[in-house]
C-alpha cells in the first residue's frame, strides 16, 4: 500500500488554507477553489486533486467532493509559495481612520502582518487585498501591499497603511527620519530603576538563534536602536510601562526590555512566561499561572501613532484602547496587590 503523504512533513509546504463559510451552499471543490484561488486553472486545480494536494479536514479528496459549511480545506505543495503569492481573503478589518491616501487599522493580537513561512493565509494582508484594489508596494518588498511597517504577530495595536504611491513615498520616509511617533504600552517583570530611562543599544539577530533578536552592547553587530521608557504604574512584581521607540528593529522592544532586566510579563521567546518576581506561596504561583492563561501571549500593545500626513502636512495623531485581556490582566495584579 502507498504510504500517505504528510503535510506535516518538512517536505510539504501550506500554500492556502480556508474554512467553508457556514453559508455556503453544497458545491464541487474545484468549482468552490477556483472562486477564490488568483491564477489557476480548473484542470491544474483538479490534478493537484488527484495527486492528493488539496485535503478537506485531514483527508485527500476526489475532485467530485462537495464541500460543506465548516469544511477545512489545505492546499500544499512540495515546493514553498512565491513570497509574492498573495490571496485575498474576507477577513473584517478594524479601521480607526480611513481617506483616499491611508488607513490606521487596529490589528488584533495573533494576526501575522503577512505572508511568510508557515502563515501563507489568515494576514493583514490577505485582508487588505481583500478590501482594497491596486494598494502600492515598497520596492524590493513584493507580496507586501500597502505596508510601511509591521508588528509582530501576537502584539497588538496600530498600523498605518499606503493606499497611494504618494502616501508610501512620505510614510517611508518618515520611519526612515524616525520622525513617527510610536508608543506602546507594556507590561514587564519587576520594577524598573530609574522609572525612566533610554536604552541605547545595537540590537540584531542572535547568532545562536535567528529567530531571537539579541542585544550587542559593543555595538561591534547588530544595528542602532534607541527605546525610551517610562513607568507608568509599579505593581510591586510588575510594571506597567510606556515604551516609545526612536527606530523600528525587530522585537525591539522585547529584546530592549530583557536586556535590562524587566522581561515582558507571558514572552515566551525572551523568558518572559515564568515567574521572575514575588513570593514562592503556592497562591502566588496559581495566581501567576492564572494571568498566564488570561493573556496567552506577551503583554504588548501598539497604543498611539503620530505622523505628518503625506498629502495634507497635517499631524495626525491616533490612540487605540488596550485590548480586553491585556486590561484585565492589568486589573487583576492591581487588585492582587492592594
Amino acid at each position: 500500500m502507498e504510504e500517505e503523504r504528510s503535510m506535516a512533513d518538512e517536505s510539504w509546504f501550506v500554500h492556502h488554507q480556508l474554512v467553508v463559510d457556514p453559508n455556503q451552499s453544497m458545491l464541487r471543490v474545484d468549482r468552490f477553489l477556483m472562486d477564490r484561488l488568483p491564477n489557476i486553472t480548473r484542470n491544474k486545480l483538479q490534478e493537484g486533486i488527484k495527486q492528493g494536494f488539496v485535503k478537506v479536514n485531514g483527508k485527500e479528496i476526489k475532485p467530485n467532493y462537495k464541500v460543506r459549511p465548516g469544511d477545512e480545506i489545505v492546499i500544499a505543495l512540495p515546493e514553498p509559495p512565491r513570497d509574492t503569492e498573495v490571496l485575498p481573503e474576507d477577513i473584517p478589518l478594524n479601521i480607526v481612520f480611513e481617506d483616499q491616501y491611508l488607513l490606521v487599522v487596529n490589528k488584533p493580537a495573533g494576526m501575522v502582518v503577512h505572508p511568510a513561512y508557515n502563515n501563507w493565509t489568515g494576514t493583514l494582508v490577505n485582508a487588505l487585498t481583500f478590501h482594497f484594489q491596486n494598494l502600492p508596494t515598497m520596492p524590493d518588498n513584493q507580496g507586501r501591499p500597502g505596508l510601511v511597517h509591521r508588528i509582530d504577530k501576537d502584539t497588538s495595536g496600530l498600523l498605518v497603511i499606503a493606499k497611494t504611491d504618494q502616501a508610501m513615498t512620505g510614510l517611508a520616509k518618515q520611519f526612515y527620519d524616525h520622525s513617527i511617533e510610536r508608543t506602546y504600552t507594556a507590561l514587564v517583570w519587576g520594577v524598573p530603576d530609574p522609572e525612566s530611562d533610554t536604552v541605547k543599544v545595537n540590537l540584531g539577530r542572535s547568532l545562536k538563534d535567528r529567530r531571537i533578536t539579541a542585544p550587542f552592547p559593543d555595538g561591534d553587530h547588530g544595528r542602532k536602536a534607541i527605546t525610551h521608557y517610562h513607568t507608568i504604574k509599579p505593581l510591586r512584581y510588575v510594571s506597567l510601562v510606556t515604551c516609545k521607540l526612536e527606530t523600528g528593529r525587530t522585537h525591539q522592544i522585547r529584546a530592549h526590555m530583557k536586556y535590562i532586566g524587566h522581561p515582558l510579563f507571558n514572552d515566551a521567546t525572551y523568558g518572559g512566561d515564568r515567574i521572575l518576581k514575588g513570593t514562592v506561596f503556592s497562591k502566588y504561583k496559581a495566581f501567576v499561572e492564572n494571568c498566564f492563561k488570561i493573556l496567552p501571549r506577551q503583554a504588548l500593545h501598539a497604543k498611539s501613532l503620530g505622523f505628518v500626513h503625506p498629502v495634507t502636512g497635517k499631524w495626525v495623531h491616533f490612540e487605540s484602547e488596550l485590548p480586553n485581556d491585556f486590561q484585565q490582566l492589568i486589573d487583576k495584579w492591581q487588585k492582587y496587590v492592594q
